[in-house]
């Protein structure tokens, strides 16, 4: 793998596991820019689910390409990219300011409350009969699926998503990485037509993998993995509007796949604690964690749909101050034990 980062003191091999969560996903482009700057962690394999999917492929394009800063430009990049489809809002933001300056609902946008109402009364194939996806080009514009399919090139990727005909969970892998692959694992059926990928159709991974950890176990290599929550877990305040509902909705279904393999983890661990498992043939994973569950819970519904440039860069700062202060914390467990309690978390 190409590197023009030179890294004084030891470098560990981890695997990384992304969640997805639209423009929220900006978060985890921090916590990659960290940890690709920091340069002390070599990341073997990736499992990623929708944005987090986009987050991988990006990153795995620019590692093949130069090395850390080469993956760190192509993730500026493409957020900067993904800004530039929320021009479309622009035309409302005087409207929006209005709503906002009321105090109504700070974080609601007139527009995304019409698209969402429309999105959940016709079917995508109405609402987008040409079926456009303005993220296809976005992605070919700053992916080389090529390079990063190239044997040791990259990271090795798993992107999830979800059959619709069978309700089964399908992971794709490098090297057969392609477009379709990423947008099937980012389909969110009320807004996109199914994503079809050699004769099957596919919806988001989130519904069975926000990320699957599965892949990343069964493989190889690296014991460690992080996990970079983007998805709250924990709201303090009920959902007041039938939007946030919804929102709250697919938060907890979209969590609990990755809270039943964490649980499924936990179990495994205990049993090669208490030796009723033998050590020597089933190997110890390190499970760590990355997140802000606060802020995220903090977000209102919109702005996973309202990707505007300071919303970005404020969740990339956020990402790179956690992960920074991850780092600072628990760098010297990794490789030697977990750094999450599975149990206080996610039984």
């Amino acid at each position: 793998m190409v590197d023009t980062q030179v890294t004084s003191g030891p470098v560990k091999n981890v695997n990384l596991a992304l969640q997805g969560g639209g423009a929220h996903g900006a978060f985890v482009w921090g916590v990659l820019d960290c940890l690709l700057e920091d340069g002390r962690l070599e990341i073997e394999a990736i499992s990623a689910t929708s944005a987090g999917a986009m987050n991988a492929v990006v990153l795995a394009s620019g590692m093949a390409i130069g090395g850390r800063e080469a993956a760190r430009n192509s993730l500026h990049d493409f957020w900067r990219e993904v800004s530039r489809a929320d021009l479309i809002y622009d035309f409302y933001s005087p409207f929006n300011q209005w709503i906002q300056a009321l105090k109504l609902s700070p974080e609601y946008h007139p527009f995304h409350a019409a698209i969402h109402a429309f999105t959940h009364t016709l079917p995508p194939n109405l609402l987008n009969p040409f079926n456009y996806n303005p993220l296809r080009p976005l992605l070919l514009k700053v992916v080389d699926f090529e390079r990063l399919n190239a044997p040791g090139q990259a990271p090795q990727l798993f992107l999830n998503a979800t059959n619709v005909r069978t309700g089964k969970i399908k992971v794709f892998q490098t090297p057969s990485i392609k477009v379709e692959s990423v947008l099937a694992s980012a389909c969110l059926p009320p807004y996109f037509q199914a994503v079809e990928v050699d004769g099957e159709h596919y919806w988001d991974g989130g519904y069975l993998g926000n990320p699957a950890l599965f892949p990343l176990i069964y493989r190889k290599g690296a014991r460690d993995i992080i996990v970079v929550q983007v998805t709250a877990i924990r709201r303090e305040a009920l959902p007041a509007s039938a939007a946030d509902v919804l929102h709250r909705i697919n938060e907890i279904s979209f969590n609990s796949s990755l809270m039943r393999e964490m649980r499924a983890v936990a179990f495994a661990t205990r049993l090669i604690d208490g030796g009723e498992l033998d050590a020597g043939k089933h190997s110890r994973i390190y499970m760590h964690w990355i997140g802000d569950d606060h802020l995220m819970a903090q977000l209102g519904t919109a702005t996973q749909f309202h990707p505007e440039w300071s919303l970005l860069c404020k969740l990339r700062d956020a990402g790179r101050q956690t992960a920074m202060t991850w780092l600072e914390k628990n760098f010297e467990q990794v490789g030697c034990s977990s750094t999450l309690d599975l149990a206080d978390m996610f039984l």
